[in-house]
């Protein structure tokens, strides 16, 4: 209509569609603005659109393209079209959702009838002729693997007599029922399946497999090898005759911290397992809920296992989950601030926070998940449940993930998470160094218990390194908050450092609630609500009946407080007050499981910190290579405590990669005083990406030189295999390397071995 097209041409057209919509004169008015249509014009093209409908029996509808509520709200539209340089961003239409009467008056000029007809009758009309449909099937579709029923509840009680002899005593078998009952029922076997092949592959391959969520939760999960987390109580059990020993009554928090004993009917010294958590942390108070099952892998080896993934189901059957990012609320306020300020506006703070509230969480942009795959089953298709795309529709990408994002299917498609961390590559190194398997390291080592309550382990002092405890460098509890915890806590067994795991990812669980109960002597650091699971254990403990309990538990780990009921239920039953305010204060909390299992890792890597020294920072600088600042580590302690002085002057001023460079000159320090020194880059012994141990201290890769990427250090390995370097030139013509990387080498002294060029070679050969 709008490019004069013949009336046969437009005819055919609109009779293609089921119904014909007009709209608002505002939201055309960039028509009139533009002069291609008079407002009279326009309202005209409307009046046209009507009759149209009229001719071919199609109704016609008004409607708003509505994007926000309220008319005032259109400045928050403005804004962000501002933020991303739209020209005619001040020109907003009047998207705002319209009441009918608003929508009446809008299209008077049709005649009273005929507006009330398009704004009315007709849409009535039109969504009464939509069937009841389901835009996605309801229900979960999980892949069919044959016989995964049976697979699973074997290798369940298999390994279950292997451990606990046959029969197995009350409550391991009360707890395998329970949990193979759900899992079975429920029809979730095939999920465990699947997660119990890709850790076997991991393990198979090399790499431990770190378990992450509520996975440690289940005792069926623990049996099939997906978790090292045993979710039972703490006991003891004999490796030779199967003997068993559950300590029940609360005193013991995690197996782990039991003391040594040996088996009172064959001798044999006993094992020590069991992390005390209940299996509704899992899979819901039913046992019904889709188990979400996240496993950590190598971040070398998750490429791997997400390829293995693809020869499990096919390439055509698994999809990377999509996710659509949002505006964070940093974001938000960058674009009202840039706003005020290109329009010279004096916004009161009240007004700056409401509009970046307003902005923030609005959708920008599609993803993908870090470690997300979504698996569509063979009786099923993928747009069955989504369309397909490129994230962020870079169409020259070869990955494809699902347009909706992974939250808003993943309880009709099976999503595995298998992510990439860096804790199972440290481990794997670090057992490539000493030859010692990271499973068989004691867990009750009392140098290593030590280190998260002192410094005594490292052979150093607080004043030596700047904190009172040994964890710089280690995972989960180097950060300067986690240390500060150890400081305030002084913990000495596991069960104490799952707690304080529990403690430092919760939300409002530490600070302005634990950490005061126990500075003021209301509460020990056991006796605090560190995760979700210790609060269902202690209200049942208390009489609470155990439905309650685990409704309270769900409650307050959401953030949404007690309801009066749930209180009553607490005080009943003798809970301290100062426990249900803690409850009333937490935003979210960790699983316990999840702790468990992270805690595991961290401790690992802290034995090898104590008793493989050399090689724990040689792992963890081939780690965070990128943020080693090698020639101030190469200057000395001095140089690095005054590089330390400089960025921690900065504070929050410090960029991102000021920081991470105070981190790691942190673990530098510490190094050097425990006697340990790094030595020059060596152009003939380097290695590409890896520290190397040397009798003289630690040899630094490449990478190490900032700028010198992964790329060109492995061009200067795989040259240099083939022969030696005759000059510079040779090095940077078989190496491929810039000259600016040649003056980088240059400057770490790596070249002074090596003649310019060949010419002076063959010249100094002759002479």
């Amino acid at each position: 209509l709008l490019n004069g097209a013949s009336e046969e041409e437009i005819y055919r057209r609109a009779a293609f569609y089921d119904y014909l919509e007009i709209q608002p004169r505002g939201n055309n008015a960039f028509l009139v603005r533009e002069g291609r249509l008079t407002e009279a014009g326009l309202l005209d093209l409307n009046r046209r659109i009507v009759k149209l409908g009229a001719a071919l029996g199609k109704a016609v509808v008004a409607t708003g393209d509505v994007h926000f509520l309220r008319p005032q709200d259109e400045v928050l539209r403005r804004i962000l079209m501002a933020g991303q340089n739209f020209a005619d961003a001040n020109l907003q239409p009047p998207l705002y959702l319209k009441k009918t009467e608003e929508m009446l008056e809008e299209f008077a000029y049709l005649g009273p009838e005929a507006a009330r007809e398009v704004v009315i009758v007709a849409p009535e009309r039109l969504v009464a002729s939509v069937e009841e449909v389901e835009p996605i099937p309801s229900g979960l579709s999980t892949p069919i693997i044959a016989g995964a029923e049976e697979e699973i509840e074997g290798m369940s009680r298999r390994r279950a007599a292997e451990l606990y002899g046959d029969p197995l005593p009350g409550l391991v078998a009360k707890r395998l029922h329970k949990e193979l009952d759900s899992i079975v029922s429920n029809g979730f076997s095939v999920i465990y399946l699947i997660a119990q092949r890709l850790v076997k592959k991991s393990l198979e391959d090399g790499y431990l497999v770190g378990s992450r969520g509520s996975v440690g939760s289940s005792f069926v999960a623990t049996l099939c090898g997906i978790t090292e987390v045993n979710p039972l109580p703490p006991h003891y059990r004999c490796p030779h005759c199967q003997y068993s020993e559950f300590v029940q009554d609360g005193t013991v928090g995690s197996g782990f911290d039991l003391p040594d004993k040996e088996c009172p009917r064959c001798g044999t010294a006993l094992v020590k397992d069991g992390q005390d958590i209940p299996f509704e942390t899992f899979l819901g108070f039913e046992g019904d809920k889709v188990p979400d099952i996240d496993l950590n892998f190598s971040g070398e080896y998750q490429s791997r296992i997400h390829k293995y993934t693809e020869e499990l189901f096919g390439a055509d059957r698994v999809f990377r989950a999509g996710t659509i990012s949002t505006i964070a609320e940093r974001t938000a306020y960058g674009f009202v601030k840039a706003y005020a300020e290109q329009h010279s506006l004096k916004w009161r703070r009240a007004q700056m926070d409401r509009l970046v509230k307003g902005l923030t969480g609005v959708r920008r942009t599609t993803g993908q998940h870090p470690g997300g795959l979504m698996i569509v089953p063979d009786y099923c298709h993928i747009h069955d449940f989504t369309p397909v795309q490129h994230p962020a529709d870079a169409k020259d990408s070869d990955v494809v993930t699902t347009h909706f994002d992974y939250r808003s299917i993943s309880s009709r498609l099976l999503k595995l998470d298998l992510l990439g961390h860096d804790d199972p590559t440290v481990l794997k190194m670090l057992e490539e160094f000493t030859g010692v398997n990271p499973r068989s390291i004691p867990p009750a080592d009392p140098e290593t218990l030590a280190l998260f309550s002192s410094v005594d382990p490292l052979g150093v002092t607080a004043d030596d390194i700047g904190t009172e405890v040994g964890t710089i460098g280690l995972p989960e509890f180097g950060t300067r908050f986690v240390r500060q915890m150890l400081v305030d806590t002084r913990p000495t067994a596991f069960s104490e450092l799952v707690r304080i795991s529990g403690l430092s990812h919760g939300t409002d669980v530490w600070l302005n609630n634990a950490q005061d109960l126990i500075k003021k002597g209301q509460a020990s650091l056991a006796e605090v609500i560190s995760t979700r699971d210790d609060i269902m254990l202690f209200l049942m403990a208390k009489g609470v009946e155990p439905a309650m309990a685990f409704k309270i538990m769900e409650n307050v780990r959401k953030g949404k407080g007690l309801k009066p009921e749930m209180e009553a239920a607490m005080r009943e039953n003798g809970v301290p007050e100062w426990y249900i305010a803690s409850c009333r204060k937490i935003k979210y909390m960790f699983p316990k499981a999840h702790a468990a299992a992270y805690v595991l890792m961290a401790y690992r890597i802290a034995y090898f910190k104590v008793h493989y020294p050399a090689a724990f920072y040689a792992t963890y600088f081939s780690v965070r290579a990128s943020d080693l600042d090698l020639e101030v580590a190469l200057k000395g302690k001095e140089a690095v405590k005054t590089k330390l002085a400089e960025l921690e002057a900065k504070g929050n001023e410090a960029t991102a990669k000021e920081k991470g460079m105070l981190t790691v000159l942190e673990v530098v320090l510490e190094m050097l005083q425990r006697g340990i020194s790094f030595v020059p880059l060596d152009l003939n012994r380097s290695h590409s990406t890896r520290f190397l141990l040397t009798p003289a201290g630690l040899l630094p890769p490449f990478v190490s030189l900032p700028g010198l990427g992964q790329a060109a250090a492995e061009n200067i390995v795989r040259a240099r295999e083939e022969r030696p370097f005759s000059s510079q030139e040779d090095l940077r013509v078989r190496a491929r390397l810039s000259r600016s990387i040649m003056a980088m080498l240059g400057q770490a002294r790596c070249l002074d071995h090596l003649p310019e060029n060949d010419q002076l070679t063959l010249f100094q050969a002759l002479s």
